[in-house]
Parts: structure tokens; sequence; C-alpha cells
């Protein structure tokens, strides 16, 4: 008689178990702070998949580079060693040009225009991620690149010998372009790089310059909309498959609602942190027409020069981004 209700008590014990031994846990890295709308997008998703799934599917996000540093993410993902994260496209680039074509200046230089871009690259995009093991989740843009400086910047002669941040191929190769001396340095050290005279110009988005505080570092903010740069929130495709159906339903669902969300809060954001820039004292100016000439030519010859590494499937993406 004293064995029933032992049996019962471990019984209930396993039931009350057993939900929480089949709950998947992904880990989700990101390079970008936990105030970034970016990050907050991210954090949306992750609890969108939580609740989507019944609790079956948990991501913890990572933020700040936290789990592993900005560079490092993509990499994690690709060999398992994280399930998911969220990387730069265009920080990818020395890999294989089809990642940076969102960063080529001048290419795409409004909204609509980058999602005409960013539609016309996806079909080449999932199958290069795939290519690596990887299952594209979403993308989401940053605002139009602007240029800072802590001097003014009237034309291209402005910039030579000058310290110019770069975070990929192409910012690379616009700061030789220019003439200055192009200085490898992620976001989350800028300002410190900043603050000890390492950089002197970069290329960046509004939300970059507030919420890294770039205003307390530099005085002028050209917005020259050089490009709109996207991140890509990507999957272990072994961890994406071995989700079970109503799981992997849930996570594409969750996936297509945050890249909405993502252009449209990019855009309001860029509104609210252009003011901001300005409300925090920087001279916020379109370039001179000197300046602008410059760097469309700039923006000219660097098109001519991705066409020629990025093969037959980059020439795809273009042709079919400019029908």
């Amino acid at each position: 008689m004293k064995l029933f209700p032992l049996a019962s008590l471990s019984l209930a014990f396993a039931l009350s178990a057993a939900p929480a031994a089949a709950q998947v846990k992904w880990d989700m890295p990101t390079g970008y702070g936990a105030s970034s709308y970016q990050t907050q997008n991210v954090q949306q998703f992750a609890q969108e998949v939580e609740q989507a799934s019944g609790g079956k599917l948990k991501i913890t996000v990572h933020p700040g580079g936290s789990l592993y540093k900005a560079n490092e993410i993509k990499r994690a993902v690709q060999t398992g060693q994280t399930q998911a994260g969220e990387f730069i496209l265009s920080g990818a680039a020395n890999e294989n040009p089809l990642f940076g074509v969102d960063s080529i200046p001048f290419l795409a230089t409004s909204y609509t225009q980058a999602r005409k871009l960013s539609d016309a690259s996806r079909p080449a995009l999932e199958k290069l991620l795939a290519s690596q093991g990887m299952r594209l989740l979403f993308v989401s843009p940053w605002p139009p690149q602007g240029l800072y400086s802590s001097k003014p910047v009237e034309s291209v002669a402005d910039l030579r010998r000058t310290k110019m941040r770069a975070y990929n191929p192409a910012t690379s190769r616009i700061a030789e372009l220019v003439g200055a001396q192009p200085t490898t340095i992620q976001l989350a050290e800028l300002p410190q790089a900043l603050a000890t005279g390492t950089v002197e110009n970069f290329l960046t988005s509004s939300a970059s310059g507030v919420e890294s505080k770039l205003y307390e570092h530099v005085s002028h903010f050209y917005d020259v909309a050089a490009w709109l740069p996207k991140n890509a929130i990507v999957v272990n495709r072994k961890a994406f498959d071995a989700l079970d159906k109503p799981s992997q339903d849930a996570v594409l669902q969750a996936a297509a609602a945050a890249e909405a969300r993502g252009w449209r809060i990019s855009e309001e954001k860029n509104r609210e942190y252009m003011r901001e820039l300005l409300d925090r004292g920087m001279k916020v100016s379109r370039p001179s027409e000197t300046l602008r000439k410059e760097l469309l030519s700039i923006g000219a010859r660097m098109t001519d020069e991705w066409l020629k590494t990025a093969g037959a499937d980059g020439q795809a993406v273009i042709d079919a981004y400019r029908r």
C-alpha cells in the first residue's frame, strides 16, 4: 500500500518534467548593445518564437559581443558553435563579393532602392549561405551611411592622410580611394578609438552615432547616404532541420514579422536620430556639390570593381535590381 503513493509521485514528477526536457534552447549572439533597435528587434523575434512554439523553442539573445565578438559570430553559426546569430553582411564580403552588394557606394541610397536591391539579391544570398551550412532567417537594414568627421570636409582633399575607420572591404577601399589610412575598428571600440585619435573620420549610420554617443567625439555629420547596409540573422542549418515542423513554422513566421518590422523601424529611427544629432550639437548638413560629385565618381568605380569580382551571380543581381 505504501508503494502506490510513491509510484504516483514519481509519475507526476516525470510528467511535470517532460515539457522542460522537450524544450530546445538556442543561443543567438549579436555584436550590438542591448539598447540598439537592431538588438531589440532580435529580442522581440526571440520572444515571438517562444510564444508561437508554445515554449518548445527558447532563444537566448547575447548582445554587445558578450558571447562572440561581432566579427566572430558568422563563423560561430557556420561551425555550429552557436545555433543562430546576427552579423552585418558586408563584414563577410572578403569571403564572397555577394555579401557586400548592399555596401556598394551610391548604388542604393534610399529605403525604396535598398529594399529593391535586397529583394534582387536574396536568392543568391540564400544559396550562398546554404552552401556554408546556414539558413537566412531575415535581414534588417541600418539607416543610410553618413560621413562623420572631427573636422569640416568640403572635398575629398580634406580626407587625404587622415585616419578613416574601416569595418569591411568596401570601407577599406573607400579610404584608399580618398587617400586616407584605413583603420579596422569594430563599432563597440569606436568611441575609444576616437578619444585616442586612432580614428578621425568614418562612415556609419545616424543610429550608430546616437547609440554609441559618437557625437561626443566628432563635430560634423554629412548626409551623403552612401548605402544602407543590412544585418543578417542566420541559423545553423542542422539546428533548424532538427526542429519539429511546428517549431520551424514558428521561427519562419516570427522571422517574416521581424524583417518587416526592421525595415519600418529603421526608417522611423533614422528621422529621430538625425534630429538627435542636431540636438546634441553636431553640425548636420548635406555634402558640398564638389564632395558629392567626387563620392559619386568613387561609387561608379567601385560598382565596376565589384562586378568584376562578383562574376555571373553578381551581374544577375545588378541586372535584376536595375530592371
